[in-house]
């Protein structure tokens, strides 16, 4: 035990610069997801079909393929494109793209799930298409699609390792460095994994349930 804590002395600088990475990684990769899981999932609904193709498309590739192939795309591919991107944006723009595509379907499901007596109620009051949806069928939606979401959101976190295969300095690559240095496997993934534990336990779960609970109290629910 004394070991350990000699141990994290030594190394909990290297620990929370990671941290503080993947935690960027992930808002940004989530803000990401969250944009486009909301624009794929209206464009899938179009009835104009030429943009629900590019819907549908979207999500099927982004769905339907590797997460890290993505993200090496991005990083070594878009470059033969003249497309260049830092690591750190390649990173959290892969895994944003991954997770919106599932994000997509989470918004579809939940806003098609409401029942249809509110939108007989929301066109009896004579509201027009974009009020309908903003005003009655998307807040009831979004309550249904929270707690999916924040599975969803705990699924980005732990993508966000990934990130570490192209030298983004997030936890898992600073947990590789340390281990490289010490061969203290176990102390070293097992102290990654409980911080990825924490983040997910005491942030991103007690977050979307404050949201729940806030949405269901505004809409007479909770």
């Amino acid at each position: 035990m004394l070991a350990y804590i000699e141990y994290l002395k030594t190394y909990a600088p290297m620990f929370l610069n990671g941290t503080i990475v993947t935690l960027e990684q992930t808002v940004l990769g989530a803000l990401l997801a969250i944009v486009v899981a909301l624009i794929a999932a209206f464009m899938k609904m179009s009835s104009f079909f030429p943009i629900r193709w590019m819907g549908i498309t979207y999500i099927e590739i982004f769905r339907g393929t590797s997460l890290l192939v993505q993200m090496y795309w991005i990083f070594f591919v878009l470059p033969l494109f003249g497309i260049t991107l830092d690591k750190f944006t390649a990173g959290f723009l892969a895994v944003g793209l991954n997770l919106g595509a599932y994000g997509a379907e989470l918004v579809r499901g939940g806003i098609q799930a409401v029942p249809k007596g509110q939108y007989e109620a929301a066109i009896a009051l004579n509201l027009p298409s974009v009020s309908r949806m903003r005003r009655i069928i998307f807040p009831q939606a979004l309550l249904k699609m929270l707690p999916p979401w924040g599975n969803l959101l705990i699924e980005l976190l732990k993508a966000t390792a990934l990130v570490s295969l192209i030298s983004v300095t997030d936890l898992m690559f600073e947990a590789k460095m340390i281990n490289n240095r010490t061969y203290l496997s176990a102390q070293t993934f097992g102290t990654a994994l409980i911080i990825y534990y924490i983040m997910a336990r005491f942030i991103i779960t007690p977050g979307m349930r404050w949201m729940e609970h806030r949405l269901a109290q505004k809409l007479s629910i909770g």
